[in-house]
């Protein structure tokens, strides 16, 4: 960005500033891209010139100016970076275009594996070398960042892959992000890059030694920090934070005219290398072009071996096509596109002392045993509590308390134990004997567990001191349930414990204004909560069977029982033969609804729900899709494809369905129909070169639906 000559006339006129004491602010753009060119040093570089207090001299002298001569203050001065107000909500924005996940690799085959299929897709000869460029697998929070007529204009998180939660104030507040990029030089009025956003090693270890001076809790590894960052509500704590975002993709590019400026740059590796050059922090000496599958095998391997000497967390490395025509030719799933896959480098393990085993609880009753160990450093977290899923677990691994245990953290995510080292044991080890009896109620009335035949887990069948109840409630009002946003687990467990929640019903029955005083809540808060349960009581009757946690009651039975049913409450009649009349309805299903529409304190909670205003009546969701036998795609199968200009893909897909359709997510010689909408890419040229798939236009469709 900055020639070796340019820097020593920077450096030399910074030391020449900071000895005069005041400044013209006729010269106030000459400091700007001082400090510009120090931050670039500093967050990007990791090379700075000056020190930190020269530097916050130099930022003092431009502070002042502006405060003297407010009309000087311009968007991208450094001094804008962050805004003094709060973001009290992070709203959700849609991303220009998806930011999809990515296949995961785990060896050499799985990669050979990968560049065979590359040669598949697009008809290559399989002899031909294909060109990768690989990167770091950064293990932090991933943004998008929009920028338009050259200055930054918008920060997101990823969010879903299709909508991330807006986060400006924050991508400002860092300052490895450049407020302004000059995009227009190679003629880009409209960009969209993707990143990730870190904290270094060193610099994580410091935030945590100074949050444990202060009491406060310290943070589990670097990616929880970073990703805590980029949703803090004042901008000031994500700076201080020291949170540094790497580009790693140019996703969207447009010019003027809304022309695609992508296909100028050719490669994915010439996109990175522009916007290191645009001032950017890019992946430099660990990044690198190989030309075949065998050299990229080669990088991660070298990379892998040497991840902890890296300044940051990373899990793998990404491997890429390199042209960006043959990514176009490859295409995307709905999940990941088909021309990348990340490397994941092996498990770290390490071995710790198993000191004691607790149990666990959940919604239907199961127990589960979790070892408690001396607290073990794998692979950027600390790990001192490990699942052991069951008894049979426990057996099959002959572990006993005071064993020394190898725990592995499994594709660097989840802690497990992999064995014990006998070898090791003094005499002092106690085998573990599984509770006969619950062992989480501590009531006078001990209540023996149960398992059943087809089962591993352990059952508490009958809980009587209400901690089935408080995880019923927890998955109740989750996303897979009720869906009831922005009641989480926490907010469960603090009205429980204020005797608010005592059943599911109470989830419907709370004192908002009771709420609105409490500690961390207000009234605002409290007003949210209130009308996304208001929300959830019209749900549909299959979200309803499926919350109540019927031990096997899963999504797919609770829809077919649901188009079924009138009301809820029509199944205290049901027989077995009822439910079993239903195509993939079995008697073990049939019996757990039996048998929990026959307990009285059921259906008094149920009926207070109604009563509290939940839907148990079927709805327009519950009931079968009625397709007539002459309907315009009758046994069909469709896919859509680019830009619908009269609907959204859901409603197309909807529309599609009703009139007979099957939805698929990929062209096959399975697909029947494609619908191409605006911009259609690599889905229609490959549909069309099968020869064998109808293509009609999204006004085509729609004419035959009418």
């Amino acid at each position: 960005m900055f020639s070796a000559k340019e820097q020593k006339q920077k450096y030399e006129l910074s030391k020449s500033i900071l000895k005069t004491e005041s400044i013209s602010p006729l010269d106030i753009e000459s400091l700007r891209d001082l400090l510009k060119f120090h931050e670039w040093k500093y967050y990007v570089q990791n090379d700075p010139v000056l020190s930190d207090f020269e530097y916050d001299h130099l930022y003092k002298k431009l502070e002042q100016i502006e405060q003297d001569n407010p009309n000087l203050i311009t968007p991208d001065s450094p001094t804008q970076r962050v805004a003094s107000d709060l973001n009290e909500d992070f709203a959700p924005v849609a991303h220009t275009v998806p930011m999809l996940s990515l296949g995961n690799s785990y060896n050499a085959e799985d990669l050979y594996d990968f560049d065979k299929q590359i040669k598949k897709l697009t008809n290559l000869d399989p002899d031909l070398e294909i060109e990768y460029c690989i990167e770091p697998k950064f293990d932090g929070g991933s943004i998008a960042l929009v920028y338009e007529n050259d200055f930054l204009v918008r920060g997101a998180t990823r969010g879903n892959g299709t909508m991330g939660e807006e986060m400006t104030p924050n991508a400002k507040a860092m300052p490895s992000i450049p407020l302004k990029a000059e995009f227009s030089k190679l003629g880009i009025v409209k960009a969209e890059l993707r990143g990730e956003a870190l904290i270094r090693k060193d610099n994580f270890e410091k935030i945590n030694k100074e949050r444990a001076k202060n009491g406060e809790n310290l943070f589990a590894n670097p990616r929880n920090a970073a990703t805590g960052g980029l949703r803090m509500k004042d901008p000031n704590e994500t700076r201080k934070r020291g949170l540094e975002a790497f580009i790693f993709q140019l996703g969207y590019a447009v010019d003027a005219n809304g022309v695609d400026m992508l296909p100028t740059l050719k490669t994915h590796d010439k996109g990175i290398e522009t916007m290191g050059e645009l001032g950017f922090k890019i992946p430099i000496s660990q990044r690198t072009v190989v030309k075949s599958i065998k050299g990229a095998i080669d990088f991660c391997a070298e990379w892998e071996a040497k991840r902890d000497d890296y300044e940051y967390e990373i899990d793998g490395m990404v491997v890429k096509v390199n042209s960006l025509e043959l990514q176009e030719r490859t295409g995307f799933t709905a999940h990941h596109p088909r021309w990348a896959i990340a490397y994941k480098f092996k498990a770290k393990q390490a071995t710790t002392k198993m000191i004691n085993i607790e149990y666990q609880v959940g919604k239907v009753g199961s127990i589960t045993p979790v070892a408690k160990l001396d607290p073990v450093h794998i692979a950027g977290v600390t790990v001192s509590s490990v699942s052991l899923h069951n008894e049979e677990f426990i057996t099959s691994k002959d572990l006993r308390i005071g064993d020394t245990v190898v725990v592995e953290r499994a594709g660097d995510v989840i802690p497990y134990i992999v064995k014990s080292l006998a070898d090791l044991r003094d005499g002092s080890e106690k085998p573990v004997q599984f509770p006969e009896f619950c062992p989480i109620n501590h009531t006078e009335n001990k209540v023996a567990l149960l398992k059943e035949e087809s089962e591993a887990a352990w059952r508490c069948p009958n809980c009587v001191c209400g901690a089935q109840d408080l995880q019923k409630i927890i998955f109740h009002v989750s996303k897979v349930a009720m869906d009831i946003d922005g009641f989480g687990k926490s907010y469960v467990e603090h009205f429980h414990e204020e005797g608010w929640l005592q059943d599911i019903s109470d989830v419907y029955n709370l004192e908002y204004e009771k709420i609105a005083v409490l500690e961390g809540f207000g009234e605002r808060s409290a007003t949210k909560l209130e009308a996304a349960i208001e929300k959830a009581k019209k749900n549909p009757i299959h979200k309803l069977l499926h919350s109540l946690s019927i031990h096997h009651l899963g999504k797919k039975a609770s829809k077919l029982i649901a188009q079924e049913i009138n009301h809820v409450l029509d199944l205290r009649t049901w027989t077995e033969e009822d439910f079993t009349n239903i195509k993939d309805i079995g008697p073990v299903v049939a019996k757990n609804v039996i048998e929990y529409f026959a307990i009285p304190s059921n259906i008094e909670m149920l009926e207070k729900m109604e009563s509290y205003g939940v839907n148990m009546s079927q709805t327009e969701a519950d009931r079968p899709v009625e397709v007539a036998d002459d309907a315009p795609f009758a046994g069909k199968t469709i896919l859509f494809t680019g830009s619908l200009q009269k609907m959204g893909r859901k409603e197309a897909q909807e529309l599609a369905v009703k009139n007979g359709a099957k939805n698929i997510s990929a062209v096959s010689s399975n697909l029947d129909i494609l619908v191409a909408g605006e911009k259609a890419g690599s889905k229609l040229k490959k549909a069309t070169a099968l020869g064998t798939v109808q293509i009609m236009s999204e006004d085509d469709f729609l004419e035959l639906i009418k």
